[in-house]
């Protein structure tokens, strides 16, 4: 777990513990030797599985790729994450992802615990015979850890449906007569991945920006005009502007966010710049999003990078260095690319008023400390990014069943299930001093620690 993970999941322990309504059954000694059992239990991981998976390559090279699956805690359900693919993974990296699933389900109150996995390599320098067999080996090396009842991977950073479609039929092979449709969620459809899935994500972060700057502060608007809460100042002085939005990463949960955006009726916001791992692109009237992921989807994912690509795609738009989407003048920046973008070396210079985690842990502690004074609201990775835990959950619940629910449907419980979450801690942010992040940490610890001190885990 990041010092910043485990520094909040203290802080959070700590005002529980001052707060005797709960688990009152708790006094005295006792209370404060419950809790500090809580603080180990929340702050290491149940198991770390680590390998070397030997691969032969296409070029007659053997390779030996680091492979990872760190099982955080199953206090709620089965474990439960994606499994990443891209050369910076490390052990500390997946161990804090995993400490993030558990938190962000619940959170959201989806029965799974938290688990993450992980493997060192970079997908686009790999030939699809080569990322199958890694996709094979990995299953085979961990798959008496895995299955619908135990630890269920789903996509992550550089994997998609056609990984976990691989790696299902592997757990299959390997597995005969046992249930498989639960073992890998973010299946494609035609393997009994649930609709929707992909654009979940994506769906999920644009959500609770709209749900935010729209149904709340409509909502609440006499109080939040009234209130002398920092953070209620911020979101009031966005009303009825022409909101400037910033998407940092156009992968798949960023040009999805920058989609709904894009089409929405609700808010008065337009898409001025979006960036990956070449560029930047900035056009303050709008960017032309449709059109772009137009031109991705026909060049490997890669935004245009010169005048020449950018006519062929038919947009309009200035080239900046992929920092600069980091810097602008906006209303609202979407980090959607990989951790600690946002940092102490570089937080001085973040103008937006409202950040919104689409990746994993963007903003280290410093920078979100420092922002956080200042009045600027970060809707936390475990709040914004959870559209795609929450439909792999119905996937799961589809695959058991072996009845499937349509886009409208699925979208419809994803919404419903963010709502409620918002419903649940928008109040108790707006009336306090603490940051959204610090809010949503108490629920998720709250529920944490209920449930492993009803299930005895305490002694």
């Amino acid at each position: 777990m990041s010092s910043q993970t485990k520094m909040i999941v203290q802080q959070s322990l700590n005002a529980l513990l001052e707060d005797t309504s709960f688990i009152p059954e708790l006094k005295d000694k006792t209370r404060e030797k419950a809790f500090t059992s809580l603080a180990s239990i929340l702050s290491t991981p149940n198991h770390i599985h680590k390998s070397f998976l030997r691969i032969p390559l296409e070029d007659g090279q053997v390779v030996r790729i680091p492979a990872y699956r760190v099982q955080h805690n199953n206090a709620l359900g089965p474990y439960k994450g994606g499994i990443r693919f891209h050369e910076s993974v490390n052990e500390d990296e997946v161990i804090n992802l995993a400490s993030l699933m558990t938190l962000k389900n619940a959170l959201h109150d989806v029965p799974f615990g938290g688990g993450k996995g992980g493997l060192v390599v970079n997908p686009r320098s790999l030939s699809e015979k080569e990322l199958h067999l890694i996709c094979k080996k990995y299953v085979r090396y961990f798959s008496d850890i895995l299955g619908p009842d135990k630890d269920i991977p789903a996509p992550d950073v550089g994997s998609g449906e056609r990984e976990m479609d691989w790696m299902m039929a592997e757990y299959k092979s390997i597995r005969p007569g046992f249930p498989y449709r639960g073992s890998f969620t973010g299946k494609s459809v035609v393997n009994g991945g649930s609709l929707g899935r992909r654009e979940a994500t994506g769906k999920g972060v644009y959500f609770t920006f709209r749900y935010l700057l729209y149904n709340y502060l409509n909502e609440k608007k006499n109080e939040l005009s009234n209130s002398t809460n920092i953070y209620a100042q911020t979101i009031v002085g966005l009303e009825n502007k022409n909101l400037k939005i910033a998407v940092q990463g156009f992968g798949n949960v960023g040009s999805v966010a920058a989609l709904e955006a894009y089409h929405c009726s609700h808010l008065n916001n337009k898409i001025v710049a979006v960036s990956d791992r070449n560029v930047t692109l900035f056009n303050g009237e709008g960017l032309d999003i449709p059109s772009l992921l137009t031109f991705t989807t026909a060049n490997q994912g890669d935004l245009p990078v010169s005048k020449e690509e950018l006519e062929v795609a038919g947009v309009t738009a200035e080239i900046l260095d992929r920092e600069s989407v980091l810097y602008l003048e906006v209303d609202a920046l979407i980090l959607a690319a990989l951790e600690d973008q946002i940092h102490k070396s570089n937080m001085l210079q973040i103008k937006a008023p409202i950040i919104v985690e689409g990746a994993n842990a963007p903003v280290t502690s410093e920078a979100d400390e420092f922002l956080s004074k200042k009045g600027v609201i970060i809707i936390p990775d475990i709040l914004a990014n959870a559209g795609g835990v929450i439909v792999s959950y119905l996937e799961w619940l589809q695959g058991r069943e072996t009845q499937f629910y349509s886009e409208q449907e699925v979208f419809s419980q994803l919404y419903s299930k963010m709502q409620h979450t918002m419903d649940t801690i928008l109040p108790e942010f707006f009336g306090d001093p603490f940051p959204l992040r610090q809010n949503c940490y108490i629920h998720s610890v709250m529920k944490l620690s209920t449930v492993l001190y009803r299930q005895g885990k305490l002694y």
